[in-house]
């Protein structure tokens, strides 16, 4: 066997041997015979909300469906597939580590070949090479790429961790809208307990000073008196009509007792109105404060239940979800390595390398000579 590569030396240049032959060599039995057949399952989706402005090519055309694409969901979605919490859910029960320590794939492709202690680390090294995802901004699509060494681990794989983005969209618009909404009745409630308080110190004022209404009140009493003094004009007007053409009337005596009769009563209807603090005037200020207090209240009450329905229109608005375009594929082939290409790359290398060193020592010798 020496014997023939030293026959095989002689006839060729051994840098050509080192550069281009053994290289290919190696190519050929490694994507010849050792290395494993991959299966690339791939999902496409994207994440609208009806809310956000859209971007153009795909964008637009789910503009004119009434949906947008929601950005920062799309990003919260690939860095939990990426994750480290992805992973463990993918593993649960070791399923993600049974699928790539399968004997059957090559040393160089699987993981933990020789059965060695291994970190939680070092499959979360080679989970990052096995699934990938792109985002393209100019079609708001999401390209979810997961490679394994049978076809079947990479659709279920690949349907997982599509079901666990959706999950992350679902949790962050759960946890948005539930914090509008839970400002929003903390505000009402809030509102409400001021409205009460308002009312009840009204109500209170009420019963105590014993008025409904101190203007519409006073209104009354004016009238009353308007009334009274009308009669005691009139009953002025006979008496002095009397007293000048009947001094001896019996019905004097009676007009007089009516005209003081009117005079006290309009004196106690005016000091109902006003004159101190029990009066009509002297309840007013404290009256219109506390109607006032309660009239801002519930206004203050009606705009937090306004706001209150704009927050649960909003949530509702600004709900964001994940719409697949391309579902998870079975690969009925495998996609990788690319064997053929492997090996004429191996070998324009080779022929590349043997060429710039061949120059480099043919330089050389002739710099020496």
């Amino acid at each position: 066997m020496f014997e023939a590569l030293k026959s095989i030396s002689r006839r060729f240049d051994p840098l050509f041997l080192a550069t281009v032959v053994i290289p290919t060599i190696v190519a050929l039995i490694y994507f010849g015979l050792i290395s494993s057949d991959v299966y690339i399952s791939e999902a496409k989706f994207v994440v609208r909300s009806p809310d956000k402005a859209p971007s153009t090519g795909l964008g637009v055309l789910l503009k004119g469906a009434g949906f947008s694409t929601a950005g920062d969901e799309i990003y919260a979605a690939q860095d939990f597939v990426l994750s480290r919490d992805a992973l463990r859910l993918i593993n649960k029960d070791n399923s993600f580590l049974h699928a790539y320590t399968n004997a059957n794939i090559s040393v160089f492709d699987r993981f933990d070949p020789f059965g060695g202690q291994h970190k939680f680390e070092d499959l979360y090294k080679y989970y990052q090479r096995k699934v990938k995802i792109d985002y393209k901004t100019s079609s708001s699509i999401s390209t979810l790429t997961v490679r394994a060494y049978d076809p079947v681990s990479a659709q279920r794989f690949s349907e997982q961790l599509l079901e666990m983005a959706e999950a992350t969209v679902n949790r962050l618009n759960t946890r948005a809208r539930q914090d509008l909404i839970r400002f929003a009745e903390a505000e009402v409630t809030d509102a409400k307990d001021k409205s009460r308080a308002a009312a009840l110190a009204l109500s209170r004022y009420r019963n105590g000073a014993r008025v409904v209404d101190p203007d519409k009140q006073a209104m009354v009493q004016l009238q009353m008196i308007s009334k009274l003094q009308d009669e005691l004009i009139a009953s002025r007007t006979q008496l002095l009509q009397l007293r000048s053409y009947a001094p001896n009337n019996p019905q004097i005596p009676v007009l007089e007792t009516q005209v003081r009769s009117l005079n006290a009563e309009i004196e106690a209807q005016g000091g109902k109105v006003v004159g101190g603090d029990k009066s009509l005037a002297g309840a007013a200020p404290d009256f219109q404060r506390l109607a006032l207090e309660s009239q801002l209240a519930d206004k203050n009450l009606a705009a937090a239940m306004a706001s209150l329905q704009d927050a649960m229109n909003e949530a509702r608005r600004k709900q964001a979800y994940v719409e697949r375009i391309v579902q998870p594929n079975l690969p009925d082939e495998p996609l990788e390595p690319r064997r053929w290409r492997g090996i004429l790359s191996t070998l324009a290398i080779g022929l590349v390398a043997w060429g710039i060193l061949s120059m480099l020592i043919a330089g050389i010798r002739e710099h020496s000579d």
